[in-house]
């Protein structure tokens, strides 16, 4: 009887040193329903201030201890976060969060460490003889799959070939060619190629010494002559001759006849029409829309009395031929 009065009083000790409702739970031998019931509610703590309570519970234990000197102590001798967590049989992130931030590499010196430690790896005489037998520095880096920076500083000055094609030497120089005999030896049959190949110069020496007269190649093209353009008529020349005169397209334009119904009268263009009519009597576009397309003669009462009868706006619409925003609008 007398544990059961003190164990509410054990609980809330244990729980305000900082020990979490788990480890209070296993200590006294209860369930963590009797622990929470026996913490007030206002000292109960929140999930992320009991996550911190346990990470600091954590870190003083013994195991803990020992833990994180191992990770300083392997992360220190320059091996990669992979390795030491591999070592130690812990996760990269679990790593992380036992390491000084101050003391974490950058991604650069990482990069710069891993690729170290794999060329110390590299078999430097099996590097040295490869390169000797006739293998190149790309070669190498594809086999050992590293840079070829990292095969280069493994081999010897004196080891590495020229980049690039020997330089031939020339059998004579430019400024030594005999023209006369280049020219002989062209009449006689031999090519321009064969030439070069023999003196040590370019195709293009040996045809610059040769006259055009006497040169075998195909003749430069020649581009061909523009056509001649089509002569315009200038500004201000005479009108084209209409079979009726101005005056009586005028006079049609003004009757209420169309610019184009005139011209497909007389087989011209339009426009033609249109220069022969003062700009001042000239329709707007319009009123030529709506000379050229006249609505039908239907008034407001008209339309009353198609409603009437009981026809819809798209029946009657249908039946006078305009739309049925148009009949609202007259309405």
């Amino acid at each position: 009887m007398g544990d059961a009065k003190a164990l509410p009083a054990l609980v809330r000790r244990r729980y305000r040193e900082g020990a979490s409702i788990a480890v209070v739970a296993r200590e006294l031998g209860v369930s963590k329903t009797t622990v929470q019931r026996h913490v007030p509610p206002r000292e109960r703590r929140d999930a992320v201030a009991a996550a911190r309570q346990r990470h600091h519970n954590r870190a003083g234990q013994p195991y803990e201890k020992a833990l994180r000197t191992q990770v300083v102590r392997l992360y220190r001798s320059g091996r990669p976060q992979q390795r030491v967590a591999a070592a130690l049989g812990i996760s990269v992130q679990a790593l992380t969060a036992r390491l000084d931030p101050s003391r974490r590499r950058s991604r650069k010196e990482a990069a710069r460490l891993a690729v170290q430690q794999r060329g110390e790896l590299l078999p430097r005489d099996e590097i040295i003889t490869r390169c000797v037998r006739g293998a190149t520095i790309t070669e190498l880096g594809r086999l050992y799959q590293v840079h070829p920076s990292t095969i280069r500083r493994r081999i010897p000055d004196d080891l590495i070939r020229p980049r690039g094609r020997t330089p031939q030497p020339r059998t004579r120089p430019r400024w030594m060619l005999a023209d006369e005999e280049i020219r002989r030896r062209y009449r006689a049959g031999e090519s321009s190629y064969a030439l070069a190949r023999e003196f040590g110069v370019s195709p293009q020496t040996i045809r610059a010494r040769i006259p055009d007269a006497h040169w075998r190649g195909r003749p430069a093209a020649k581009a061909p002559a523009p056509p001649p353009r089509p002569a315009r008529p200038r500004p201000g020349s005479r009108r084209m001759a209409l079979p009726i005169p101005d005056e009586e397209i005028l006079t049609r334009y003004r009757a209420g006849r169309s610019a184009s119904a005139i011209a497909r009268e007389i087989g011209v263009d339009c426009r033609t029409i249109l220069r022969r009519i003062p700009e001042d009597e000239r329709r707007t576009h319009r009123q030529a829309r709506r000379l050229n397309r006249p609505a039908p003669g239907i008034d407001a009462r008209s339309i009353r009395a198609l409603r009437a009868r009981g026809l819809t706006w798209a029946a009657i619409a249908a039946e006078v031929g305009l739309s049925v925003k148009t009949l609202r609008a007259r309405m």
